[in-house]
């Protein structure tokens, strides 16, 4: 089924200007085509139609995969009153009773939580199998790294860094075929408002043409 995705402003990535009321033609798992909604709309009246509010962009890349899935416990919603909601690090993190399958758990949260920030993709060298696999199922990229990024870790891919540093890689040009759906969504009007309100603010997130997070 083809889905269009469309929002208030479409963001490209690259040096193309960006598309007011732009929109995303999804086929599958490809993205078959970027340009105005009214345009994708008409070619394509059939198409189920997804809008959402704000900021339209390509996924962004958060560098910390080893330091939030593999050095970090994301407490369960039902651990909130004694563990809080945070990533739990260094002593406090030593003091817990950590089995494989409690680690296998708090990656899926740690991914979740990632998802909800556009992060489509993380970088640095994942040693845990259980880290692996949640990233993996859930159709995240894993990237090199070469240097250890500045900054203390953070769930969100724009603390520290530009919108253009944080992209994985900019959407495809209008009439390509054969790339992956995978972008991402924010509740702000524009770059400004992303950088200083960050990527909390994301209200969806596709990746390989699939809704893996949505706000509402």
């Amino acid at each position: 089924m083809l889905t269009i995705h469309t929002a208030d402003l479409l963001v490209t990535g690259d040096r193309r200007p960006a598309v007011p009321g732009g929109a995303v033609l999804v086929d599958g798992r490809v993205c078959a085509d970027i340009g105005p909604y009214e345009e994708l709309v008409a070619a394509h009246p059939t198409a189920r139609v997804r809008r959402w509010p704000g900021l339209l962009t390509p996924g962004l890349l958060n560098p910390y995969g080893p330091e939030l899935l593999e050095q970090a416990y994301h407490p369960d919603p039902r651990e909130a009153a004694e563990l809080g909601t945070e990533p739990i690090t260094g002593e406090a993190l030593a003091a817990l009773a950590m089995s494989d399958t409690r680690w296998g758990a708090s990656a899926r949260r740690g991914v979740q939580r990632m998802l909800a920030h556009g992060t489509v993709a993380v970088a640095g060298c994942l040693a845990r199998p259980a880290a692996v696999d949640a990233v993996d199922r859930a159709g995240l990229t894993r990237e090199e790294r070469f240097e250890r990024p500045v900054g203390p870790p953070s769930l969100d891919p724009l603390s520290g860094r530009t919108v253009a540093e944080a992209m994985l890689l900019p959407l495809p040009p209008e009439g390509a075929d054969g790339w992956d759906a995978t972008f991402a969504v924010f509740d702000v009007p524009d770059e400004a408002a992303l950088v200083e309100r960050g990527a909390r603010t994301c209200v969806a997130t596709v990746v390989a043409g699939r809704l893996v997070h949505r706000r509402r």
